[in-house]
């Protein structure tokens, strides 16, 4: 008791909808009572009454597993969300939301129930400076303690939360979203972008050159450009071009903590795990994964559609679709093949 009281004192907020409202708005198949309230959403295995959960036998990727039918056949959940052929083992009583793609569905439908309440208007003790361009400024926000210089424009549906900073001539485009202390100039933001907590967009980057036994930095003159979609992680940072633009195409999410160096061209819809790392002149293809700490040296180009595993350090040219791992990266049967070797030899000086 006391502890549901908490909840819904501090847990995320709830949307009331029902059953029904769900598969009108998303075009799923209903059986069961549509008028059935939905209080919140859990895993399948913990979820109580009142609560959504899925259950999806969906191989989108080998990161997904698919849980025992048992945990669907015993599952509390009032509402369950699940392909076709699963009807036949959902509990009696649940009301089922069906569909092919259970676990496209979850998403929209996690978005739909804890969606933020809308948030619009500048605070008083927010910096906006005159000049601040706005395309519709009715429907911006501007938290608390946050600084918006002269000559930003800031389209429709922006929110900047309290405490962040966008410099004067940064762009940004519709229902981007700036968190906490993010940091952010000469630099054009995309639409529907997130940009998460003290992440930093378009300060100098790393650039020096030697001269009279001197380290002399070079002057940046270029931007960061961002496309639509684009996810930046906390405490990322992405550096302005020297003369040329930093430039991260559409759909690409960048975890926590990583690092985009000057003049980087990374592609649409590429996937940066926590630690990455990649140094000046990189040009990353489309749809490309790097895993967890894998740093790319200055200039490298890596295809299409390639994969490189976590903590790997990638100094030579990745061809489009190949997958590599390793310190030095190569391809990953060549690095599974020094593996085995390695061990061999391990388990031959131990006898």
């Amino acid at each position: 008791m006391f502890k549901n009281l908490l909840m819904k004192i501090f847990g995320p907020r709830v949307v009331k909808t029902t059953a029904g409202e769900l598969a009108e708005m998303f075009g799923l198949e209903l059986q069961g009572n549509p008028n059935e309230p939905i209080r919140g959403i859990a895993p399948i295995a913990d979820a109580k009454s009142g609560q959504l959960a899925f259950y999806s036998t969906e191989r989108n990727s080998n990161a997904f597993k698919i849980l025992p039918i048992e945990v669907l056949k015993n599952t509390k959940a009032t509402v369950i969300l699940l392909q076709p052929e699963q009807i036949k083992n959902a509990p009696k009583g649940a009301t089922l939301l069906i569909t092919d793609s259970p676990r496209g569905n979850i998403v929209k439908i996690l978005g739909e129930i804890y969606r933020e309440k809308p948030r619009f208007g500048v605070s008083y003790f927010s910096v906006v400076e005159r000049g601040v361009f706005f395309r519709k400024k009715r429907s911006v926000y501007i938290g608390q303690f946050a600084t918006v210089e002269r000559g930003a424009v800031l389209e429709e549906g922006v929110k900047i939360y309290p405490g962040a900073y966008i410099a004067r001539n940064v762009v940004i485009r519709a229902n981007t979203i700036v968190q906490s202390g993010a940091h952010i100039e000469n630099a054009t933001i995309g639409a529907d972008c997130v940009i998460n907590a003290n992440a930093v967009i378009g300060k100098d980057g790393f650039g020096y050159t030697r001269q009279n036994g001197k380290n002399v930095f070079i002057p940046h003159v270029g931007r960061v450009v961002l496309g639509d979609r684009v996810s930046v992680g906390a405490n990322s940072c992405i550096d302005r071009g020297a003369m040329t633009d930093t430039v991260v195409g559409d759909g690409t999410k960048i975890d926590n903590l990583c690092q985009i160096a000057h003049g980087v061209v990374i592609g649409k819809e590429c996937f940066l795990a926590s630690g990455v790392g990649i140094a000046g002149g990189a040009v990353i293809g489309d749809r490309v994964l790097l895993g967890g700490h894998t740093g790319v040296s200055n200039g490298i180009h890596i295809g299409d559609d390639a994969e490189v595993g976590a903590n790997s350090g990638v100094f030579r040219n990745i061809s489009s679709g190949e997958k590599w791992m390793g310190m030095p990266a190569g391809p990953g049967i060549e690095f599974f093949r020094h593996y085995a070797w390695v061990k061999k030899q391990i388990n031959k000086e131990a006898k």
